[in-house]
Parts: structure tokens; C-alpha cells; sequence
């Protein structure tokens, strides 16, 4: 009897449809996702209260699940949450809850601040604009200091973004006075690096704005001896930012670069903003740029074993709108 005399026979239809059947229930099965397998798909947000302060006014309220009294024993039962969500194969991001703007929040919005759903509410939104960073396993004492920079780096740019924004088109040329200022902050910073030469560097952008804190940004960059550069787009961009502020406010300002030698020592250099421009201190000007608190004023103590040098020169930027004065 031949095979396909075989397969016609009525018992090898039965065993065939039988296999169909299971092979159907195992696609099924395969293709029919449970919810905690969609869950491991779907990333969570855990709001960190980052002071004993803050987890003492969110304690008052009835519903909040921890007590103001012990900010490392709070911080230790996160620890533990994160580490048994990551067991589950949930992905978590990191953002820190303010309980003053919370209460605002809530103001705001009408909702009844002693809820967990108005809490998570909240989460949620700061999550979408605010600063976060994701949880990698470390500890919380030793992951705060991450979140609380890339949050001021957050309300840096916010800052910088808001002034630039207000300042309208060229009343000269009708150019658009945001997007000239950063074009020209970015050839700037891309000069300066250049200038800098083969190194890793650390430049410092300080813009006072005439009402509160000075504008602060830094960015780290590597620069190879084949001229590649390598930096971090986010610092990158807050520090053009922050720059372009300052050149589109024709006010005061300055840039410090700090090129890290493990060998000889660390060099530093300086520039101040005038007329929209960077141009070279003196070494007697770095020093006392470099050993002034931007932020207080008050002096600090020089670091041994680094060098203070004059700025380096800067070619004229290839600016829009060159006729209006900005360069």
C-alpha cells in the first residue's frame, strides 16, 4: 500500500486531525498573552521622595503608606519594591515626587490629595515632562544623586528654553532670535572644543539672569587625536541652551573648560560673553572665575596641582543675520 493509500485510510485521519488539534491549542497558548506577561511589557514609574523633609510632609496624610520619621528605611523598603519588580520582568523609571507641587497639583485639579489614585495620578504626569532616569539595579542612596542632577538639568533647560522663547524675532532683521542665538551657541561650542584640542574636557556655561539663581550647565566631551568628538547629546543640549541665552540677552556671562590629565595635572581655561561673543580671559581671570562660587559669589580654594591658563582665541562664528550686531 502505498503512503498516500495510507494517509487515506480513516484511523491516520483521525491521528492527523488529533495532531492539528494540538498544534492549534500550542499556537494558541503561544499567541494568547496572560496579564502578567503583558505586564512585563509595560514600564512603571516609582515617584522617589529625595529628603527626610519631603517624606515627613507626605506622612501626614492618612493614606500615604510610610511614616515621616526614617528616610533610610524608606528608602530601603523602595529598594526591596524595585528589586521584586525587576525579579518579575517589570522595567521601572525613576522621577522624584515634590509633595509642595503635589499639593498644588492637586489644588489644581481637584483632586483629594490623601488618594493613592490622585499620588499616581500625579507620577504619572511629572513622569511625562520631568526628569527620570531608569532603575538599574543599584541603590537608591547611590541613584539619587543621578536623578537629582538630570532634574536640575531639566529645570536648567526650562529656564533657558523659557527666556529664549519670550525674546520674539530680530526687531532688526525679523530673524527668529531663539534659533539664531542657539545656532550660533552650538559653532561656538563646536569651536571651542576644537580649539581645545585632543583631551577629555569639561566646560562649564554660567549665565546670570538678573532674578535668582545664575543659568548652569555643563558637558563633558572627548575629543580624539582624529578629530572625532564623543559628548552626550542631553548635556549637549542643555549647555547650547543655556549659551544661547546668554548671547541672545547680550548680558554677562562666561564658559569654563577644565581638560582632565591624569599624568601632568588638569589645565583650565576660560572665556567671558561680551558683545555676544566668547573672547579669551587673562590667566589672572580664569583663576578668579574658576575660584568663585557662580551661584554665591564666595571665593574657593584653589585645587593643587592644576594650571590656570589664558583662554585660546575663537574665530568668528558663522552667525545668521551677522548685520544685526550679534557677532
Amino acid at each position: 500500500m502505498t503512503s498516500t493509500a495510507r494517509s487515506q485510510q480513516p484511523g491516520a485521519k483521525r491521528h492527523h486531525t488529533r495532531r492539528t488539534h494540538r498544534s492549534t491549542r500550542r499556537a494558541r497558548r503561544r499567541t494568547t498573552p496572560t496579564p502578567r506577561r503583558l505586564g512585563r511589557e509595560v514600564p512603571g514609574t516609582l515617584a522617589v521622595l529625595p529628603t527626610p523633609e519631603d517624606l515627613a510632609a507626605m506622612s501626614r496624610y492618612r493614606t500615604f503608606p510610610f511614616t515621616g520619621q526614617d528616610h533610610p528605611g524608606y528608602l530601603r523598603r523602595l529598594d526591596s519594591l524595585l528589586r521584586t519588580l525587576t525579579a518579575q520582568g517589570r522595567h521601572t523609571a525613576l522621577t522624584l515626587f515634590d509633595p509642595a507641587e503635589y499639593a498644588t497639583y492637586c489644588t489644581d485639579t481637584g483632586l483629594d490629595p490623601d488618594r493613592p489614585e490622585s499620588r499616581a495620578r500625579y507620577t504619572t504626569e511629572i513622569a511625562t515632562a520631568g526628569a527620570t532616569v531608569p532603575y538599574t539595579g543599584r541603590r537608591l542612596t547611590d541613584t539619587l544623586p543621578t536623578l537629582l542632577a538630570e532634574a536640575d538639568r531639566q529645570e536648567t533647560w526650562d529656564r533657558a528654553g523659557a527666556l529664549l522663547s519670550d525674546l520674539g524675532r530680530c526687531p532688526t532683521c525679523a530673524g527668529d532670535t531663539a534659533h539664531d542665538a542657539f545656532e550660533h551657541a552650538s559653532q561656538a561650542t563646536l569651536r571651542l572644543l576644537d580649539a581645545l584640542g585632543p583631551g577629555r574636557h569639561h566646560l562649564v556655561c554660567s549665565v546670570p539672569t538678573g532674578a535668582g539663581t545664575p543659568l548652569l550647565a555643563a558637558v563633558h566631551a572627548t575629543a580624539d587625536h582624529d578629530g572625532r568628538l564623543h559628548l552626550a547629546e542631553a548635556e549637549a543640549l542643555v549647555f547650547c541652551t543655556v549659551l544661547a541665552a546668554g548671547i541672545a540677552l547680550r548680558g554677562p556671562g562666561g564658559v569654563v573648560a577644565r581638560t582632565l590629565d591624569d599624568q601632568h595635572g588638569d589645565v583650565v581655561r576660560g572665556w567671558s560673553l561680551r558683545d555676544s561673543r566668547l573672547t579669551a580671559l587673562t590667566a589672572a581671570e580664569v583663576f578668579s572665575a574658576y575660584c568663585t562660587d557662580a551661584r554665591t559669589g564666595d571665593p574657593i580654594s584653589p585645587e593643587p596641582g592644576v594650571d590656570y591658563l589664558p583662554g585660546i582665541a575663537l574665530p568668528a562664528p558663522d552667525y545668521p543675520h551677522r548685520h544685526c550686531g550679534d557677532t
